[in-house]
């Protein structure tokens, strides 16, 4: 058996779903493995991402656990024999993991969630506001590592599936460049806002009482609400968070939000007033 060197976040999101449902059966490695006539070592292997795990092993374990999810259990198989080699892999070596992650996350998704508060989400971004974005790291980026990330963004923007934002005032008016980036910007909103898949929404500052959102979240929709996953930002990439109980609390946080936001068409009369100030 092949071990992999650096499993995916999908990869581990398998092994992450098959250890709870052996852990729901109350079962052990040792005898989760006696079942289906292994090693304790491969077992472990597999909850571990370490190495992949055939369609028949994985209805064979979850018939072992009880689980008569036939859904879930197909969408298990579905990610455990998926061999796609997505356009995000020719940035591996170059771009930090956690970049190919989120992008083959967002591949596979249902539907897309975000809610941001100081920076106008990177599937919104224009190329002058990435840019922008990117030379404000600290420690600095080379020219090359920029360029990198700028490309790869782009190729992320290219989603079809349906996309919410509901976007604060803060991030409308903060000019991460000069004036003409930020004008560029708004007007891509507006662009976007016309198409079908996406809809904008906007929380402006004079709404009273609202705290609800302290910061910056993406909902990512799986194949079943269980394997949604919300993504944050942390110091060294992102964060998937995908525990059932904080799903829910921030699939309610995110309606909240939603609920306490302009309407769509009220939200892009609020823009056009911005643009109009620049």
């Amino acid at each position: 058996m092949v071990k992999r060197r650096e499993p995916t976040a999908r990869q581990l999101r398998l092994a992450t779903e098959l250890r709870r449902l052996r852990e729901a059966a109350g079962l052990n490695s040792r005898q989760a493995a006696a079942l289906l006539g292994v090693g304790a070592a491969q077992i472990t292997h597999i909850e571990s991402a370490l190495a992949g795990v055939s369609e028949q092993r994985v209805r064979r374990l979850a018939s072992h656990y009880a689980c008569t999810d036939n859904e879930f259990v197909d969408a298990l198989v579905a990610m455990a024999t998926d061999r796609t080699r997505g356009w995000w892999e020719e940035y591996r070596g170059l771009l930090p993991t956690s970049f190919l992650d989120l992008s083959e996350l967002e591949h596979h998704a249902r539907f897309l969630r975000h809610v941001a508060i100081l920076y106008v989400p990177g599937l919104l971004q224009t190329e002058d506001y990435a840019r922008a974005v990117f030379e404000s790291r600290l420690p600095e980026l080379t020219g090359e590592e920029i360029e990198l990330r700028i490309r790869h963004r782009k190729a992320r923007q290219r989603f079809t599936v349906p996309y919410e934002a509901v976007i604060h005032e803060a991030a409308l008016r903060i000019r991460v460049g000069d004036r003409a980036t930020s004008r560029a910007q708004l007007a891509r909103l507006l662009e976007l806002s016309e198409a079908d898949h996406f809809t904008l929404r906007v929380i402006p500052f004079d709404l009273d009482g609202f705290a609800t959102a302290s910061s910056t979240m993406t909902y990512v929709g799986g194949p079943l609400p269980k394997l949604d996953t919300v993504v944050r930002d942390a110091p060294h990439g992102s964060l998937f968070i995908d525990a059932e109980a904080q799903l829910t609390t921030y699939r309610t946080r995110f309606h909240r939000v939603e609920a306490a936001s302009l309407a769509p068409d009220r939200s892009r009369d609020f823009i056009h007033k911005l643009t109009k100030e620049l």
